[in-house]
């Protein structure tokens, strides 16, 4: 996290570089995992094993139940595709290359995601060992068994700076949205959150927000591998219902809604009602207890750190509603040019 805030406020520049770089990082080390499951093991499982075999180690009777709460695995190669947006600010011709970043995102996890899960899937060697693995990671005992102790370091580490990529991107994208409703006097302690340094064109304090609030949801998973099951599953459930709620707002106006220079066209309606629907059938599905019996171990924490959020949310909703305003233009024509450099 302190390197995730220190490259951060080196300035906007860097964390451009440092997002495209992390685009061509992850597709190749998909490229690269894939390839050597694929190439390397002596055996795999058959085509049967991987998109038949059902097995249900959940306690729970219910094969419906366990198919869907099973959703949760795909669910997570589909998170953070927004970035683009959170951005935009930052972005040349935002209206346009923000919304095609979204789409372009999406399909491109779609696929990465769909080749990872079934390319790790075959390369399992052993189930049993697999599921009760020592390292209590179970992809990295996937690696171990295929590829030995030096090939799974390497896969490992590919993994790793992955993550790295993904820790700074997040940085970046939730301090701009911390800058963004500050800017509109939506955030408690506004006029702190907006500050923008003047040399890197970076809003200073809201890195260090972001950075201290990640490490204080986080500091319970050093000791609790519930509390990080908590914390790791109400990354797709809390991000889910916040893709949402605009989507219905748009689709609630109906045609007073005036869609951008860029937008899906006749499937924008249909798109979002699926979109809408979908959002709240995982919301709450994901939200439900995993395994039984359900005790203090077992229980689902998601639920009730989503129920917080949107407690929160709505209370100061009522209360900062009054200030809130949206921005303005200001600025001479020469300070606005001097940001216009700064704009990636």
């Amino acid at each position: 996290l302190l390197l995730h805030a220190g490259l951060n406020l080196f300035g906007v520049r860097l964390v451009s570089v440092l997002n495209s770089v992390s685009v061509w990082w992850h597709l190749a080390g998909v490229a690269v995992i894939v390839g050597a499951l694929a190439f390397v093991p002596d055996h795999h499982q058959s085509v049967d094993f991987v998109f038949t075999t059902f097995v249900n180690d959940t306690g729970w009777a219910n094969p419906f139940y366990v198919a869907a709460i099973g959703l949760l695995l795909a669910q997570y190669t589909f998170s953070g595709y927004d970035a683009s947006a959170h951005l935009s600010e930052e972005t040349s011709n935002a209206s346009v290359t923000a919304a095609k970043g979204i789409v372009r995102s999406i399909w491109v996890s779609w696929l990465a995601g769909f080749a990872l899960l079934a390319g790790l899937t075959f390369a399992i060697q052993d189930y049993a060992g697999t599921q009760n693995s020592a390292t209590g990671v179970p992809p990295a005992q996937i690696f171990l068994d295929a590829l030995g102790s030096r090939g799974a370091a390497l896969l490992l580490l590919v993994v790793i700076v992955a993550q790295l990529f993904c820790g700074n991107a997040e940085v970046a994208a939730a301090s701009r949205m911390v800058f963004a409703f500050s800017r509109d006097n939506a955030l408690p302690g506004s006029a702190l959150w907006r500050k923008v340094s003047g040399s890197t064109q970076t809003p200073v304090p809201a890195v260090w927000l972001a950075v201290v609030v990640a490490a204080v949801l986080a500091l319970p998973s050093l000791y609790s591998a519930t509390a990080y099951g908590a914390v790791t599953a109400i990354n797709v459930i809390g991000i889910t219902p916040a893709y949402a709620i605009p989507v219905y707002l748009r689709l609630r106006a109906g045609n007073r809604f005036v869609p951008g220079p860029w937008s899906l066209g006749r499937w924008s309606r249909p798109v979002g009602w699926i979109a809408v629907v979908w959002v709240a059938f995982v919301t709450v599905l994901f939200c439900l207890p995993q395994k039984s019996p359900v005790n203090v171990d077992t229980m689902n924490y998601a639920a009730v750190a989503l129920a917080v959020v949107l407690v929160l949310a709505s209370v100061w909703w009522y209360v900062a509603r009054r200030s809130y305003g949206t921005p303005t233009a200001y600025g001479t024509a020469r300070e606005e040019a001097e940001i216009a450099e700064g704009i990636v």
